[in-house]
């Protein structure tokens, strides 16, 4: 089965390859970059949703290989659960990661209510058809960066029942409790009853 992830960033790309290969579901996975399409893809929704599904339908259209996205947002309880949908632009248009974290921290100085929650949609695009799954993971904002893997938002989060951050756990361990492994796993599970 050939598959079409719509997104240039790599660590997503490589993260769900490491997945679907962990799963022993066979799938020739391509992102954007894989296919030489530089192109931005538009995330003008009002939901993660939306932008899962504008991305996805937008990779479909253009290749015509059924194709995925997702759009993951870290919502925080104090915050009224901003970033949300502004996850990887909080600090900007061009912001880095570390622009984000550092906004965020700098939002909750001296707030001790520091619950939060990383949710993730997926949007397939199948012959056609539209198919949405979601994960998501709750815990809180730590502090200060703890860790060296992951991205994003990883070396702050501090899942439920958990002593490490996303950033201090291995790659498959995160995926096993993540918000972005639990909505693939649904993806997969869907994949395997409807080859």
């Amino acid at each position: 089965m050939k598959l079409l992830l719509a997104t240039h960033n790599d660590h997503k790309t490589q993260e769900i390859r490491d997945i679907l290969l962990a799963s022993g579901l066979s799938i020739e996975l391509h992102s954007l970059r894989d296919l030489g399409d530089m192109e931005e893809i538009p995330e003008t929704g009002n939901t993660l949703a939306e932008n899962a599904y504008q991305k996805a339908k937008t990779g479909y259209e253009r290749h015509g290989i059924n194709c995925f996205a997702d759009d993951t947002g870290l919502e925080v309880e104090a915050l009224g659960g901003a970033p949300g949908v502004y996850s990887a632009r909080f600090a900007g248009p061009q912001c880095s990661s570390k622009d984000n974290i550092e906004r965020l921290l700098g939002e909750l100085e001296g707030v001790a209510n520091r619950r939060a929650r990383f949710r993730t949609v997926i949007s397939l695009i199948m012959g056609g058809k539209e198919y949405q799954f979601d994960g998501e993971v709750r815990g809180e904002i730590v502090k200060e960066l703890r860790g060296q893997e992951g991205f994003g938002y990883d070396p702050i989060f501090l899942p439920e029942k958990s002593d490490l951050t996303f950033a201090e756990m291995s790659e498959e361990d995160k995926n096993r409790i993540s918000h972005r492994g639990k909505a693939i796993q649904k993806l997969i599970e869907f994949l395997e009853n409807n080859r």
